[in-house]
């Protein structure tokens, strides 16, 4: 049975390890059914052997930021949750889990959701032109848009990945964290974003309803806020202050517009 949605909502259909929204127009809604799963987890050795490589002292000082756009209410999530966690564990990465709201009508809320987590997710898509967002999906140092089910694929995003021109200095000092950073850009130019982003080490979750039913999931890295403190050229450095919080885990991060590629990262627990 086909049902009509009107504009700009969002069009499911079953595919190979991922569940696609095409937000930019309206289409059809052919009906919902299990995916089948790809095996993520076979190639989590893989993934340890090529960052125990000459790669990984490398990313030790400059660590590779993997964003994880990902749904308690897709039944294709699961399996790439759990890969995920092994990223957590991994030197040399810093793993963002940011919970999209756009499957929270089909039976299921997300309380880790947000809007803003679907338009970051959004606007890569746009930079990327494409009219298609969809879970789950990885996207390595803002540049490398992976789907989250293929953990070959991201081992090899993440191995590729190159240190950027940026330097971040993060330290807490006084209930604040005090920041340094800069982005000596080549000749290209342009504008230079730094951003926070906290996040909830770890929670459980029981799904009651859904096409998750039934299924407890342990979530990892849960981001919470994630805010743009400023724009510059990337020179002369930046020197910036914020309250520290609730003292919990932060990222601070200087990225390209676009949003682009991911310059610097550094990380405080």
């Amino acid at each position: 049975m086909k049902r009509s949605y009107p504009q700009a909502t969002p069009y499911r259909k079953t595919l190979i390890g991922k569940r696609r929204v095409h937000w930019l127009e309206g289409l059809h809604h052919t009906g919902i059914g299990k995916s089948k799963m790809r095996h993520p987890l076979s190639a989590v050795c893989g993934l340890w052997i090529v960052l125990a490589s000459g790669a990984a002292a490398e990313q030790a000082s400059a660590p590779v930021v993997v964003e994880f756009y990902t749904s308690q209410g897709c039944s294709s999530c699961p399996p790439a949750d759990a890969f995920f966690a092994t990223l957590v564990r991994q030197p040399g990465v810093i793993p963002l889990a940011l919970h999209v709201d756009y499957w929270d009508y089909i039976g299921w809320k997300d309380r880790f959701a947000s809007p803003a987590f679907t338009e970051r997710q959004k606007a890569y898509a746009r930079a990327a032109k494409s009219r298609t967002i969809y879970t789950p999906q990885m996207i390595v140092n803002g540049d490398a848009r992976v789907e989250g089910n293929d953990a070959a694929a991201v081992a090899a995003a993440i191995s590729a990945a190159k240190p950027g021109p940026g330097r971040i200095d993060l330290t807490r000092e006084g209930g604040h964290l005090r920041i340094r950073a800069e982005a000596p850009l080549e000749a290209d130019g342009g504008t230079i974003s730094l951003q926070l982003v906290r996040y909830r080490p770890e929670e459980t979750v029981e799904i009651a309803h859904g096409e998750n039913a039934g299924q407890v999931v342990s979530y990892h890295n849960i981001v919470t806020e994630w805010t743009r403190l400023a724009e510059w050229p990337g020179q002369p450095p930046l020197e910036i202050e914020v309250p520290e919080g609730d003292g919990g885990p932060a990222v601070v991060l200087v990225q390209r517009a676009g949003p682009g590629a991911i310059l610097a990262a550094v990380e405080v627990k």
